[in-house]
């Protein structure tokens, strides 16, 4: 759509540079500017000219020989309801799941939806560009912010719709902790015995370090951790010097809570990716992904993606790439990834695995005996992308990092969804909720009056692993564009420092960073909650609707020009829920499957 020359801002350059795959591409960018804020800043830092074109409606990528895609962002279906971010994350369950360890339904006060809505739109846009340069069609695409909570919380929504209950009845409470000199601080260890190791070494009572273990080992799973009070009181006894020496003999970690103020003073602005082409050129047989049928919506046929990958952040980047049309194929250790069996079950598989790994293939390869090492090197030689999530240091180790790698497979996009990216010389141990706890996340995701608690919901590792999904896709573009194997990493601390941008420029600027208090607190019906709409919330306090059911209450701010939508706190009712862009559906294994996030066509 055109528009006069003021409608539009001038257009955003960034040094040209061999590792940019959208060099010489312009992008003109319409649409709401909350779903749009990620989409001009990752584009720019790929290296296209971003142009902000208040005319249109949508997102135009082109240029540098590619025909344009295009996209196109909205909060949900027309007339839903869903029509801000607080209206979706009480739509999508978002609100519930956060709200868990509060004992009641809470919205995150930071934009997670809108962020994550905008990494889902550049992914699509990149992958329309792969396809296309892989002799497929131009694409048009399109993401909501209501399927973008939806796959937030697809882990959680398969296990609502599980044969079996959760293996820890939800209750409220959870980390973090605050010791005798006031120190609010996080505790993580994957480790049994170093629980114990680090409560003993504190004098807490044996009864409450053995029933403080299993909800703490599951609160990834079920977003709240009911933890023994006496461990709290335990750690309120002592300094945290003490604290900290009690983790240091024990193996476990802690974690002190940052500022949103201390982030941003050692905030480097780095891009919250980074991708290499590296000195190797494609070999120029034809493999049976040159040959392969590309359309707009499988872009990524006829590739393999090999994943290593545990947990999260690299299984949803593959996930992602599969449902882009690329073959996945899962390198698990003997006996199978041990998470295939974490409770609840449907049909005999973990509900919540399924949510991140249905329909990859899987090969088992012990990666410490040399013999299995090779035949991993000898599916790297066949595939298109390799990515992993171990320990850092581990691969080059083991001499399966992409120097090696790429030795046997010159055309390989090697990708790495770790923690920090060597970014923070004191990191702690790269976790979700460590992550929260270092970057100052814990403060911003509750509003002001209220003390920084990280969110039990695993944020960071959703948006860890869209971001992977988003560098691999840059990675391949760039293949595409120059011939050379590439290296690609993502973190936690970049996805960080994506959803958190806002409130970090904020607190630069000496203002405060987080949002007022009582921001997006949803209203108490006599049946149930609603939320109203961000613009509309202070209005809406003013009105008394605890007596009424919610249709009665939403029907009462209605009345006076207010938009406000039902929580949804029963997350096996989104199934039928008309507010929905999307059915959810179910698999082979009868476990709950969310739509794809986007559309392609």
């Amino acid at each position: 759509m055109a528009s006069s020359a003021t409608a539009r801002t001038a257009a955003v350059r960034r040094p040209l540079g061999p590792d940019r795959p959208l060099d010489a591409l312009r992008c003109d960018i319409g649409g709401p500017e909350a779903l749009t804020r990620v989409v001009s800043d990752h584009l720019g830092r790929l290296g296209a000219a971003v142009v902000r074109d208040e005319g249109r409606e949508d997102i135009a990528l082109g240029g540098g020989g590619f025909a344009p895609v295009t996209a196109r962002t909205t909060w949900g279906p027309a007339g839903s309801g869903v029509e801000d971010e607080a209206t979706a994350q009480a739509a999508t369950g978002v609100m519930a799941v956060h709200g868990r360890r509060h004992g009641a339904p809470r919205g995150l006060g930071v934009d997670y939806l809108a962020t994550a809505t905008g990494v889902l739109a550049v992914q699509g846009l990149l992958a329309g560009l792969v396809g296309q340069a892989r002799g497929g069609p131009a694409a048009r695409v399109s993401t909501t912010a209501d399927r973008a909570g939806l796959l937030a919380v697809s882990q959680y929504v398969a296990a609502a719709g599980a044969d079996e209950p959760e293996a820890v009845d939800p209750a409220p409470g959870g980390p973090p902790f605050t010791s005798a000199d006031g120190v609010l601080f996080e505790l993580e260890t994957l480790d049994p015995g170093a629980w114990a190791e680090f409560w003993r070494a504190l004098e807490a009572p044996a009864d409450a370090i053995r029933a403080g273990w299993r909800p703490f080992q599951f609160r990834y799973a079920t977003a709240c951790a009911p933890l023994p009070a006496g461990l709290h009181e335990v750690t309120r006894r002592h300094a945290w010097a003490r604290i900290r020496q009690a983790a240091a003999l024990s193996g476990a970690e802690v974690c002190r809570l940052r500022t949103l103020a201390e982030r941003a003073a050692e905030d480097d602005g780095a891009d919250p990716w980074t991708l290499r082409a590296l000195d190797r050129g494609r070999p120029a047989t034809v493999t049976t992904a040159a040959m392969a049928v590309v359309t707009a919506d499988r872009p990524l046929a006829g590739l393999t993606v090999l994943e290593a990958g545990r947990r999260i952040q690299a299984p949803l980047a593959a996930h992602l790439l599969g449902l882009l049309g690329a073959r996945v194929v899962r390198i698990e250790p003997p006996g199978g990834d041990p998470l295939r069996g974490m409770p609840p079950a449907c049909g005999g598989t973990s509900a919540r695995w399924l949510a991140l790994n249905r329909g990859k293939e899987a090969v088992e390869i012990d990666i410490k005996a040399p013999g299995d090492r090779s035949r991993l090197r000898e599916l790297v030689a066949g595939a298109d992308v390799f990515v992993h999530n171990w320990a850092p240091g581990r691969a080059a180790a083991l001499e399966l990092d992409a120097e090696h790698l790429t030795a046997v497979n010159p055309s390989l996009v090697h990708a790495y969804t770790g923690g920090w990216a060597g970014r923070l010389a004191d990191a702690p141990m790269g976790t979700d909720f460590m992550a929260q706890a270092r970057t100052g996340a814990g403060e911003a995701v509750h509003p002001a009056g209220e003390p920084p608690v990280p969110s039990l919901m695993t944020l960071l590792d959703v948006l860890g692993g869209l971001h992977g999904t988003e560098a691999v896709l840059a990675g391949l573009l760039l293949r595409e564009r120059t011939g050379r194997a590439v290296r690609v990493e993502s973190s936690l601390l970049g996805a960080a420092d994506t959803l958190l941008a806002p409130a970090l420029r904020r607190a630069a600027s000496g203002a405060d960073p987080r949002r007022p208090a009582g921001f997006r607190h949803p209203l108490r019906t006599s049946d149930g909650w609603i939320a109203p709409s961000d613009t509309c919330a202070p209005a809406a306090t003013a009105y008394d609707v605890s007596g009424l059911c919610t249709g009665d209450a939403l029907d009462q701010l209605r009345g006076h020009g207010l938009a406000a939508t039902a929580v949804t706190t029963d997350l096996a009712a989104l199934h039928h829920d008309p507010r929905l862009s999307g059915p959810i559906g179910r698999d082979a294994h009868g476990a709950p499957a969310v739509p794809d996030p986007w559309s392609l066509a």
